[in-house]
């Protein structure tokens, strides 16, 4: 069998299965609950933050990392660079390591020493990741709005 024909045959074996699998109709929004509307509406307005033009793209595990660093740094305790690369919940430390590199990249983290000792470097988020919060902040609220009586 030639090269295209192998394709055309293939292509058609997936088109076969893919129009006989069952139609999966959407939820009605009788079975919804308000807070899992609300849910929803936060989780649609916050993949449009992170669509933003001005905003570097992030994946899930980046976006574990920048928030365990900045909840970090919100109770007043920043992270250092070895405090972030141990958190084994969230990978290796190499791997870890690469991910604050590549969201200091992306000028998501910024960093800093105390004077006197310049062995710790601590992670605080920048002006461009305190200003993606503020845009997932206001999406909260927009929820909030909506789904207020």
């Amino acid at each position: 069998m030639s090269r295209t024909r192998t394709h055309t045959f293939a292509y058609a074996q997936v088109h076969t299965k893919l129009t006989k699998l069952p139609r999966i109709r959407p939820m009605s929004p009788v079975q919804q609950s308000p807070l899992a509307k609300a849910y929803f509406r936060f989780l649609q307005l916050a993949k449009a933050v992170e669509a933003l033009p001005d905003g570097a793209p992030m994946d899930a595990n980046e976006s574990a990392l920048l928030e365990a660093i900045v909840l970090r740094w919100h109770e007043g305790q920043p992270m250092t660079v070895r405090e972030a690369i141990g958190l084994a919940q969230l990978g290796s430390p190499a791997t870890l390591h690469k991910r604050v590199t590549r969201l200091r990249q992306k000028e998501m983290l910024d960093t800093f020493s105390e004077a006197g000792d310049r062995r710790a470097k601590f992670l605080t988020p920048s002006a461009k990741a305190l200003s993606y919060f503020d845009h997932l902040g206001r999406s909260m609220q927009q929820v909030q709005v909506a789904t207020s009586p």
